[in-house]
């Protein structure tokens, strides 16, 4: 599971990846040092077609030597945003600056009318899962809102042995915006039956745009507890998000699952950082994951099946995703 080993790895990595900085408040100094860091390990450029030549030539134009704390973190924040990136932070004691990935697509999701149309009042809440049966009982709903690492044992076992005589099960991860990596394999361990290849990974380990280690697969085991072999249908949106955007890559290696709904908003590079010289906090991607044919979908996983949410379908109470995850299901 290389993922998991990933997340130890990524606090030694600080001392190998990243330099350590020498206080300074000086702005031309920090915009020098955080354009270089981002320059010689983000993982992204090539992908996203980046000219970061360019974008130094811009924005150290606009550095002042008398520049306020507050105008330097915006341009800094501006420059970061540059990469379009979720996992892309700046981190001040006055603010932080991020990119907003899950406003790049249209709002696909309404748990509202989930509640409302689909699931009865008395849903189940097992943990990090709501949950009930739908369809006429055909079906089992489960809506994840987050990977918060809350996932165990003994609510998985509860789900899945409620759901086990099912035509099949809905896993909702619309609006879902990531956490952490473990809830991922803890999670499809129980929907594979022998030990499967999910995707490969590799790290940034060099200052060239194109350097990076070789590819380390990652890989998931059947788990000895209840687990489900029917069809899986995976609901993702333009709010489905690192973790979230991992299980959609790693589901499309697994016969079972099938996903519905629009492109995730990727981040499929872990992030990693460090601190410049006045003390901010910073972080960017410094890995790639890969589906199994070699593929990046950093920008979004595709669905197998693009189905969207139009406002008539809100006016009418309607989730077409859903809708669209039970015929494949059922017929």
């Amino acid at each position: 599971m290389l993922l998991l080993l990933i997340l130890p790895l990524m606090n030694a990595c600080e001392l190998l990846l990243f330099d350590e900085a020498k206080g300074t408040d000086d702005p031309r100094q920090n915009f020098e040092y955080l354009w270089k860091e981002c320059d010689e390990k983000y993982s992204f450029f090539e992908l996203k077609a980046i000219d970061w030549d360019s974008i130094y030539t811009v924005y150290q134009a606009k550095i002042q030597t008398d520049m306020t704390n507050d105008s330097l973190f915006n341009l800094l924040g501006a420059m970061l945003n540059e990469l379009k990136d979720g996992h892309v932070n700046l981190v001040s004691y006055f603010n932080v600056s991020n990119y907003h990935v899950e406003l790049t697509g249209p709002d696909n999701f309404d748990f509202r009318i989930v509640k409302e149309n689909y699931l009865p009042d008395d849903y189940y809440n097992s943990g990090p899962f709501a949950h009930d049966f739908i369809a006429g009982g055909l079906i089992g709903y489960i809506r994840f809102p987050a990977f918060s690492g809350f996932v165990d044992t003994d609510n998985l076992d509860f789900v899945l042995e409620r759901y086990q005589d099912t035509e099949g099960i809905i896993f909702d991860i619309r609006e879902n915006g990531g956490g952490t990596p473990l809830d991922i394999y803890a999670i499809l361990a129980r929907f594979v039956e022998e030990e499967t290849h999910l995707f490969d990974s590799r790290i940034k380990n060099g200052p060239g745009h194109d350097e990076f280690s070789e590819p380390e697969p990652a890989m998931v085991s059947p788990s000895d507890d209840i687990r489900y072999t029917n069809t899986v249908a995976v609901l993702t949106d333009r709010g489905s998000y690192s973790a979230s955007s991992f299980f959609a890559l790693s589901a499309k290696a697994i016969p079972n699952m099938v996903l519905i709904g629009d492109t995730t908003a990727g981040g499929l590079g872990m992030p990693n950082g460090g601190q410049l010289p006045n003390g901010w906090q910073y972080r960017f991607s410094v890995t790639q994951a890969l589906d199994l044919n070699g593929n990046n979908f950093e920008n979004g996983v595709p669905p197998d099946i693009h189905v969207l949410m139009s406002n008539n379908d809100r006016a009418y109470g309607t989730d077409p995703v859903i809708e669209r995850a039970i015929q494949e299901i059922l017929y």
